[in-house]
């Protein structure tokens, strides 16, 4: 506040620096600061969950069960009358920290002792019903105050229960229907008109059996714009910023969704390797620290090339070891032309039990992969590799 007094600026940008800055809305325009941009009310407005949620209600858009409990008493009372498994969180936390995925109520309350001691000011928990076996999206978006176009909708290849922040995605979508596209851009669309978006709104869904609920919603940049920007060629930031100084769509010539004619794949860059005996899984809490993009008009060879821009050499014939996998998975490897192990000398690790095994990949550099999905995706990847010759393409394309 002593640089605002200071500066004396014409206008505070609040929607390109993450999460914090957003809480600082409101104490800006209170210090006499003009935000430029989503206005502090309307960010409060996305921003506070029980308002949020009677938005939605009144828009008729679908949110999974949830509620904010203010002791570990009303968490258990609330996570009985949602049905468990539940997603709980302290209500203020950042990038999924102390997140977790709880089934019963003995793990609840396992949960809620550790929480209540290791952070202060007894923090409320929100508890939302989790959706099991269903698909996450990550949708960014511009609105100039009255006019919004969806930037793009980004299918996670990861399954819910995964932090976005770690989840591979792939924009345009693979395997979303048009109807459940067109639900989420139409959802998308009359929140960020109705919450008075002048510029960038993240928002996050689940599907479940095409049938699509509203997890949250950001009004700031995402993580993903800079990848969402590449893959659509439009600078997504650039235009915020354009919008929060007064401009419109139209000045812009932003008016429709866009429609790339390549495939984008986000995948990304953990840390794992720096932490001795940390097993490499994904879970609600974020653990990434970078991303890698791949491009292709085949999207499993976009996964493959964004699996090689992370530095994971994904290999075409060999060796695997299998723990925990269905025999589905087996065929296709054996029809991939790999050759199953049980002995340590395997060139790609499958491991959905999360064994110790996991560990001797890491340290040794093999490729492991830990979901279904991911393995899913990595076997259509060596398909599409072992039978396309690898193409560099342009961003420009």
């Amino acid at each position: 506040f002593n640089i605002i007094e200071h500066e004396k600026p014409v206008g505070v940008i609040v929607q390109l620096g993450g999460q914090t800055p957003l809480k600082l809305a409101r104490a800006l325009t209170d210090a006499g600061a003009p935000i430029w941009g989503t206005s502090a009310d309307a960010i409060h407005f996305a921003e506070d969950r029980d308002s949020f949620h009677e938005l939605c209600k009144r828009l008729e858009i679908p949110q999974p069960a949830g509620g904010v409990a203010t002791d570990p008493q009303d968490a258990v009372k609330l996570a009985q009358q949602i049905g468990y498994p539940v997603m709980v969180r302290p209500s203020y936390v950042l990038g999924g920290r102390a997140m977790m995925r709880v089934h019963d109520e003995a793990e609840l309350k396992s949960y809620l002792e550790d929480v209540y001691a290791d952070l202060p000011d007894n923090p409320s928990i929100l508890v939302d019903k989790f959706i099991e076996a269903a698909k996450e999206v990550d949708v960014d978006a511009l609105g100039d105050g009255e006019t919004v176009v969806v930037a793009g909708i980004m299918e996670h290849i990861e399954g819910a229960g995964i932090h976005s922040g770690d989840s591979a995605c792939i924009t345009p979508p693979v395997t979303l229907s048009d109807a459940v596209q067109e639900t989420i851009i139409a959802y998308s669309l009359k929140l960020a008109k109705e919450i008075g978006v002048k510029g960038l709104i993240n928002i996050q869904y689940v599907i479940k059996e095409d049938e699509v609920f509203i997890i949250e919603a950001n009004p700031r940049a995402s993580r993903t714009i800079p990848y969402l920007s590449k893959a659509i060629g439009h600078p997504l930031a650039k235009y915020a910023a354009l919008i929060a100084s007064g401009k419109s769509l139209n000045d812009l010539g932003f008016t429709s969704t866009p429609k790339p004619q390549l495939y984008s794949v986000k995948e990304v860059v953990l840390p794992f390797l720096k932490f001795k005996n940390v097993l490499p899984i994904l879970g609600p809490e974020m653990r990434s620290t970078g991303e890698s993009m791949g491009i292709s008009d085949d999207p499993y060879l976009a996964y493959y090339k964004g699996e090689l821009g992370a530095n994971v050499k994904i290999p075409l014939q060999g060796k695997v070891r299998l723990i925990g996998t269905t025999e589905a998975l087996a065929g296709e490897l054996n029809e991939l032309g790999f050759s199953q192990t049980e002995a340590q000398d395997y060139d790609l690790l499958i491991d959905l039990e999360h064994t110790r095994e996991l560990r001797h990949a890491l340290e040794n550099g093999i490729p492991y992969l830990t979901t279904l999905e991911a393995a899913q995706w990595t076997l259509k990847a060596i398909a599409a590799a072992q039978a396309n010759e690898m193409k560099v393409r342009p961003l420009q394309a």
